[in-house]
């Protein structure tokens, strides 16, 4: 609640006290109920006259929304207005989300939410988190200080750098933070008034944007070097500051910064990385589930990670951890993976190998024997003709560059490949679903980064699983505030993985979809926090030392869309 407001008690006992009343009341986003003020209430808070006479329902709210939903003709336009109803009524936007989460998860998340980013400038019109830019970072604890921040419990930033496969979008980035916040309240259940999106100013490098005179961003060059760290330090000592047990998600920032600014704070704050951290535990959690209908374990799998910046090198880091824990040594785990930078396979002594490919490239006597078309850049199709690949993954944002000849290659050597095209949003995938179980004969196991279609073959319908954070981060950090974790630790988030691939479906039943319907988020989100709990206390790491009662806190703690009565206070 705000700073103006509070609730006391819990459940269907909760009441909303307020000083707020009139025009001011119907503006607060967190308090608006819109037509479903009573007769009492409007009474109470100087209503009559600022909304019309019906009084109304939740339900009746919601059926308002869709037929205005529907009668948007594009995708756009449909994310548009759920950004102008989470401005208005946060209880509404996230009570329609609840109860229509498949149709309303890729309007106001991956997908749209690209295009959100590109086109945010357009659509701004309210508040909504806070943007730092570089010139006012010497306003950071001003910014902080604002009471309406008392209750934040968990940030979201992002520099703008790396959105999705759609590059620097600058200011216009905050899409993403507002996007995965909603999704901490939507799918998690963390009260809207503990989340905070952070946009980080430090300018751009888009051409368009610079030249935009609608751009709402700081149109200057994108600060780097010393400048640029000492600004994000600025940024994270000002919120230890304020908010000394914060959780603090880093997201979208280009593959270099995301890596070193996870290592330098990740010991420091509570604190983890989507990108590299949620993205490689989902990814690893739906293997853990695909490696079930081919009858060998993750230990047994050959692996192409297609695409090594920040999301690939933590997706190949992780599943050697995972094989690792089924009883393979490191270097072992190592000779399964093979990673692929711009320049080819990552071999010793090739071009742009960054810090964290180094530990997965490969001797030149390992290929010295293979046949391929280009001594001088070994190729994805290169290598799946030179080693038996059972697994390929894409984190490249390169659409298309699974080709039928490389997927029927695989094919040809693998009864049941597992093929991941990971890449946002879907005009970026490496390979349609379509595509993939046709080169396959059906055969392919397929999980995509990015919505699609279920997919009529040979009079089968096939569901798609999309292997997207959305299954993770939400528990991840609910597990993480009600656990009181002082860390994000890697052993917290392979608990979270884990507890993802025993709710898979296909674990029970090859025939059956690889992970949960989305419609069971808010279930998932349980199982998730759970388990990262549970890991936390085991580990050392949280301010809760009874397991025991972990669940019912979490069941305690999450947050159901729901109109309270409102009281007001003088």
């Amino acid at each position: 609640m705000s700073a103006e407001s509070y609730s006391s008690g819990a459940g269907s006992t909760a009441v909303v006290r307020t000083r707020l009343s009139g025009y001011d009341l119907l503006q607060n986003a967190r308090l608006n109920k819109g037509t479903a003020f009573t007769e009492a209430e409007r009474d109470a808070f100087a209503l009559h006259g600022l909304l019309p006479p019906h009084v109304g329902t939740l339900e009746d709210q919601r059926i308002r929304r869709k037929i205005a939903l529907d009668h948007r003709d594009t995708m756009f336009g449909k994310y548009h207005l759920m950004r102008d109803l989470q401005d208005n009524d946060e209880v509404l936007f996230y009570s329609f989300i609840a109860n229509n989460i498949e149709e309303l998860l890729p309007i106001v998340y991956t997908p749209t939410v690209g295009e959100g980013c590109q086109r945010f400038s357009e659509i701004w019109r309210k508040p909504r988190g806070l943007f730092i830019s570089y010139p006012n970072r010497e306003r950071i604890d001003q910014m902080l200080s604002d009471p309406r921040y008392d209750e934040i419990r968990c940030i979201v930033v992002s520099d703008g750098e790396r959105i999705l496969g759609l590059g620097d979008q600058g200011a216009g980035g905050m899409g993403i933070p507002i996007g995965k916040m909603a999704l901490y309240t939507a799918l998690g259940g963390i009260p809207p008034e503990h989340c905070l999106p952070v946009l980080l100013d430090v300018g751009t490098d888009n051409e368009t944007l610079l030249n935009d005179p609608i751009y709402i961003g700081w149109q200057h060059k994108r600060v780097r070097g010393q400048a640029y760290d000492d600004f994000v330090e600025a940024f994270v000592s000002g919120v230890e500051r304020r908010w000394p047990h914060i959780l603090l998600q880093w997201e979208d920032f280009a593959g270099d910064n995301a890596e070193r600014l996870l290592e330098r704070y990740r010991n420091r704050l509570c604190t983890f990385n989507d990108d590299i951290q949620g993205t490689a535990a989902v990814t690893t959690a739906t293997l853990l589930a695909a490696v079930n209908a081919t009858g060998a374990p993750l230990s047994q799998q050959t692996f192409a990670m297609y695409g090594t910046g920040a999301a690939g090198a933590g997706i190949a880091r992780f599943l050697i951890t995972a094989m690792e824990e089924e009883g393979l040594t490191r270097e072992q785990a190592l000779q399964r993976v093979y990673v692929f930078n711009r320049y080819g396979l990552v071999v010793e002594g090739g071009k742009g190998i960054r810090e964290g490919q180094l530990p997965f490239a490969r001797t030149r006597a390992e290929v010295a024997g293979w046949q391929l078309a280009n001594p001088d850049r070994i190729s994805l199709l290169d290598l799946v003709r030179n080693a038996r690949v059972t697994v390929l993954a894409g984190a490249s944002a390169q659409a298309g560059a699974f080709t039928e000849e490389i997927v029927r290659e695989m094919a040809r050597q693998c009864r049941r490949p597992i093929i991941f095209p990971l890449s946002n949003p879907t005009s970026r995938s490496e390979a349609t679903p379509q595509e993939l179980l046709r080169w396959t004969e059906g055969r392919a196991i397929v999980g995509t980064g990015s919505p699609f279609a279920p997919v009529e073959l040979d009079g089968k319908c096939i569901r798609i699983a999309q292997v997207n954070n959305s299954y993770i981060f939400p528990g991840l950090a609910m597990g993480i505030l009600v656990a009181r974790a002082r860390r994000v630790t890697d052993g917290m988030i392979m608990a979270a993985a884990r507890a993802l691939a025993l709710l898979s479906p296909m674990r029970d039943d090859c025939t059956r979809p690889l992970l949960p319907p989305v419609a069971d988020s808010r279930k998932v989100s349980q199982a998730v926090a759970e388990a990262v709990g549970r890991q936390a206390i085991v580990e050392g790491v949280a301010n809760l030392e009874d397991p025991a009662t972990l669940r019912d806190m979490i069941r305690t703690y999450m947050w159901e869309p729901v109109y309270l009565p409102y009281e007001r206070i003088s």
